[in-house]
């Protein structure tokens, strides 16, 4: 734990602990929420062909796509919400820069 809380700047338990919980809410929110958006915006399972094997593979694609960005926003909402903003707002940065999408924040 030690090198963690250096690595990540994090100067007690308790933070780092915040920090597990907020990650751990931001992923099961995100896979959560990616399916009703897509019924909301109109792609159900059932309109990929469900007895061709590819179909439920396109929507399964589809839904994972939705999830990343979901993920994103949520995890910046979530850390704002439990007190780690900047935290959560350096670790975005940095994520999104070394995944070549780092012209966002310029």
């Amino acid at each position: 734990m030690k090198k963690l809380k250096e690595r990540w700047g994090v100067s007690s338990n308790f933070q780092l602990a915040i920090i597990f919980v907020v990650f751990s809410i931001t992923g099961s929110s995100a896979v959560f929420i990616a399916k009703p958006f897509l019924n909301f915006i109109g792609l159900h399972r059932d309109s990929f062909s469900p007895d061709f094997i590819w179909g439920g593979l396109i929507y399964l694609l589809f839904r994972i796509l939705l999830i990343f960005p979901f993920y994103q926003i949520l995890l910046v909402v979530y850390g704002w919400l439990f007190g780690q903003f900047k935290f959560f707002w350096e670790f975005e940065k940095k994520m999104l820069s070394r995944m070549g999408l780092g012209f966002i924040f310029k």
